[in-house]
């Protein structure tokens, strides 16, 4: 049972006649009388167990987006009953307006409505809905705790989208939909044209000009229908935080940005997200339909506090590709895990394969307010520890450069367009 605040103000009723010259056993008396009271307004109230609950829950909905969650209650007793209803949820779930007063018919059944703004990734789960059922008087209540499962789960938030149509617009025009065309070794042939001036005289179809009566040359297109693996790395390195998120988050911007781009150009996008095991894997999927699942298959992968397996990482990728591809490793360029896990292996992956190496930048990890103003003593150490730290990675990125893989750097921001426009330069140059 549980009392109100109205119950206390009948109670304090009885201070005034307290008072007075009244005998001893009135003030036990009126508290007597006041708690028989409210324990039969108590009996007097609908159990909430009666309540038959559901939810209705969208499938799913991205970070920071807002998503309205239905709670349908149906009484299955003839009396009216006056409830005040909580649509519990975890707190990452963000949930506004989930405390609900009503008053529901016997018999009838009422929906509310819940909105929810997740803060964070994953799948999250309802906690239950706490029903409180008052008396007819309103001095105690009965409550329960009622089951209703449900699970929403919240997508990445994919805020690199915006990046997209400008480099939709430069793939169209490598493409050839537009006046330019792209020509070089390595790309495929597209189709042929008259001759101008200033046309590069290796690109002649001499077979084709001896047939017709005027020279022509050969237009080539950026290769499609190319393999992309995208190898998103989930060990210990990818927890440290980069502005808003971590490093994981960054490098699932990019892997999103870069799966939709390389899927509008043709190119077979497969994704693995690997530390010591196997957190997620997209293959065979194209077109429309790979930007969801991608998405979907990212949405619960965390960071995990384990040393990456580089060696396995090599392993899974010759087992995932049959034929040349681009393997982009999105990673952290810190020297010890570099030097220990990743450059060992990186000529195994550069001899069968283009390499590139996305990593957020050492500029990420700086007070989101932007540089502070520089003060004497620690804070000189902590910029000097810092600048060391970046020339010790840019050190790192020069030797695995060397070795033949090309490396990316951004901050939290930086890092999805960057790595965006690198696969179209590499698409343009033909080195995929």
């Amino acid at each position: 049972m549980l009392i109100t605040g109205r119950l206390l103000a009948v109670a304090a009723v009885g201070i005034v006649p307290a008072l007075l010259p009244l005998p001893a056993w009135a003030g036990p008396a009126w508290v007597l009388l006041v708690l028989l009271v409210a324990i039969g307004d108590a009996i007097a109230a609908p159990s909430p167990r009666r309540l038959v609950v559901s939810r209705t829950v969208p499938g799913s909905v991205r970070l920071s987006g807002t998503v309205t969650c239905g709670l349908v209650l149906r009484s299955t007793v003839a009396r009216r009953s006056r409830l005040l209803v909580r649509d519990a949820w975890v707190p990452s779930a963000g949930a506004t307006g989930n405390r609900h007063r009503l008053v529901l018919p016997g018999g009838e059944a009422r929906r509310l409505t819940t909105t929810l703004r997740p803060v964070r990734r994953g799948d999250l789960e309802a906690a239950g809905v706490a029903v409180r059922s008052y008396g007819p008087l309103g001095l105690a209540a009965r409550q329960s705790d009622l089951d209703a499962p449900a699970r929403l789960r919240v997508l990445p938030e994919f805020t690199s989208r915006r990046h997209l149509p400008s480099r939709l617009a430069r793939l169209r025009e490598m493409d050839g939909r537009s006046a330019v065309q792209v020509r070089g070794e390595g790309t495929e042939f597209d189709s042929l044209r008259q001759y101008v001036v200033g046309d590069d005289v290796r690109s002649i179809d001499w077979r084709a000009t001896a047939r017709r009566s005027e020279v022509v040359v050969r237009t080539w297109r950026p290769e499609r229908d190319r393999r992309v693996l995208i190898v998103l790395d989930t060990g210990r390195t990818s927890a440290v935080r980069a502005g808003s998120g971590t490093r994981l988050d960054a490098g699932i911007e990019g892997a999103l940005l870069l799966a939709a781009l390389a899927s509008h150009a043709g190119d077979r996008v497969e994704l693995v997200a690997f530390d010591r095991a196997l957190r997620a894997r997209v293959a065979g999927v194209a077109g429309a339909r790979l930007l969801p699942v991608v998405a979907d298959a990212l949405s619960d992968v965390e960071p995990s506090l384990l040393e990456t397996d580089w060696p396995g990482v090599v392993a899974l990728t010759r087992e995932q590709l049959s034929q040349r591809a681009l393997v982009v490793l999105v990673t952290a360029l810190d020297p010890a895990a570099v030097m220990a896990g990743l450059l060992p292996v990186a000529g195994q992956l550069t001899s069968r394969h283009t390499v590139v190496l996305a990593s957020v930048s050492p500029e990420a990890e700086a007070p989101p307010g932007g540089e502070a103003v520089p003060t004497p003593g620690a804070d000189v150490y902590d910029r000097a520890a810092q600048e060391r730290v970046r020339l010790d990675r840019d050190a790192v990125g020069r030797v695995l450069a060397r070795d033949g893989v090309v490396v990316v750097q951004g901050d939290a921001e930086q890092l999805a367009p960057r790595l965006a426009d690198t696969y179209l330069d590499l698409k343009a140059a033909g080195r995929l």
